[in-house]
């Protein structure tokens, strides 16, 4: 295997696309047109803590009362990831596994026995046992891009027992793994440049993934196929990142946070384009409890609260690193979230990432 070193070259060129962001958005922010209503200040309780490197998603297991958070650590000189076990009030340390491989994406497994995580650098995917954090089986896949390396496995969802992980290449790929036995199950292939946000809408019953040249796939999950290529239709340039579903009304909410600097909002039954939301985006939530839509701004150094019926600003938080990836508790009534920092020359970091927890109570 090649050194680390020359494997993060190749997913730095895909960062931003993979929503990992690892140097992305080292300049200042620039100003970005606001959505439909001007933010005020937020008057929920907001906590921070300064958890390691390379934080990244994280996962929520009330059974084990457990935020877990996937962890590459640094990319200079340094061999393996962590997973961070924290309280999830607050935020203080119930444990950590080390691990070999570097962690990145994560998903749950609905009993709350396990949850998964990818392993982007290496390509592949790892099964945890939430009790104990004890990494318990891992997938690799055989695919590799041009120099050699890895095919990075990026984004990783679970529906019905099965795992649909993207596969950042051009052109990219979605494994389907059975969850329970960690066999690969088959490949959907021709799935444009780098396969980026995975999610299934109780809508449509199909999965929709997002890809880097500005096409969402629809998915049927009974036969694997890709059924649809979903597009702005505007003619425009998108990289398409992130993706979130509400399934009372059958919208589809997708960030770019490169080309376009927009937050698109899909019709899923007729596929068309219904909303623009405008400014960076990168990780996006829909949280149906509240009626709400969460947005982090990794330039702008901000989490948007929106309501999600007129998409107007409720709140907004600001914060001093950058806000990356999202999560919302089974409750809804509380966000966390990752906050990333800047990388220096070297490839080493500013400082240590954070996490979040914002009470919307």
């Amino acid at each position: 295997m090649k050194s680390l070193l020359s494997q993060r070259k190749a997913v730095v060129a895909l960062a931003v696309v993979a929503a990992f962001s690892l140097t992305a958005c080292q300049a200042p922010a620039g100003k970005t047109a606001a959505p439909t209503a001007a933010s005020k200040p937020a008057a929920t309780q907001v906590s921070q803590r300064l958890i390691g490197n390379g934080l990244y998603e994280m996962a929520a297991v009330p059974a084990a009362n457990a935020l877990y958070v996937a962890s590459a650590q640094s990319f200079k000189d340094v061999n393996g990831g962590v997973i961070y076990r924290l309280d999830p009030t607050s935020l203080a340390d119930k444990g950590e596994t080390h691990t070999d491989l570097k962690n990145f994406a994560m998903a749950t497994d609905p009993d709350g026995s396990v949850f998964y995580t990818t392993n982007t650098l290496d390509g592949g995917v790892s099964k945890v046992e939430a009790k104990s954090g004890k990494v318990l089986q891992r997938l690799m896949f055989s695919e590799k891009g041009p120099d050699g390396d890895a095919l990075g496995a990026r984004e990783v969802f679970w529906h019905e027992g099965m795992l649909y992980i993207g596969g950042v290449g051009d052109p990219g790929l979605i494994w389907v793994v059975d969850a329970k036995t960690m066999k690969l199950k088959t490949r959907i292939r021709n799935a444009g440049k780098w396969v980026t946000g995975i999610i299934w809408s109780a809508t449509t019953d199909r999965i929709y993934a997002a890809n880097g040249g500005g096409e969402i796939l629809v998915i049927n999950p009974h036969t694997h196929k890709i059924e649809k290529r979903l597009t702005a239709g505007d003619g425009k340039a998108y990289l398409f990142l992130n993706l979130a579903s509400d399934p009372a009304t059958g919208r589809l909410f997708v960030t770019d946070d490169s080309k376009a600097k927009t937050t698109l909002v899909f019709d899923e039954r007729s596929g068309k384009v219904i909303k623009r939301i405008e400014g960076d985006a990168l990780g996006i939530k829909f949280n149906a409890k509240r009626n709400e839509i969460y947005i982090s701004q990794r330039e702008s150094k901000k989490v948007l609260q929106l309501d999600a019926t007129s998409y107007a600003v409720k709140n907004s938080w600001s914060f001093d690193s950058h806000p990356n990836s999202l999560l919302v508790s089974d409750d809804g009534q509380t966000l966390y979230v990752t906050l990333k920092q800047d990388f220096n020359k070297d490839n080493s970091t500013k400082g240590l990432d954070s996490v979040a927890r914002i009470s919307l109570k």
